[in-house]
């Protein structure tokens, strides 16, 4: 009899637990920072303190170790020479 009530308190207590959603987060709500995120803002305040070579490597890195990222693309186009006044002007925009 025991047995039975505890084991219908479990079943009832795992009932009440909340279900979890199987969908991927949207990048654009996330809480923290992913690696890619943080190099790209590294390569922004750099780029920011006129620090070229060191915001171009801080992307060569980014390509290289995170190319999944969703800044991946943007550092690509940075380091070919295409966009790299796009990543100054996303840290003058991000200083308090």
């Amino acid at each position: 009899m025991l047995r039975l009530a505890a084991s219908s308190a479990l079943a009832f207590a795992l009932s009440l637990a909340p279900y979890q959603c199987g969908h991927a987060p949207d990048p654009d709500v996330r809480r923290e920072d992913t690696a890619g995120d943080a190099l790209w803002s590294f390569a922004a305040d750099l780029r920011a303190r006129h620090d070229d070579h060191g915001a171009d490597e801080a992307l060569r890195f980014l390509v290289a170790k995170y190319p999944s990222s969703r800044h991946a693309e943007a550092a690509r186009a940075a380091l070919s020479g295409s966009a790299p006044a796009q990543i100054g002007a996303e840290a003058a925009d991000a200083a308090p």
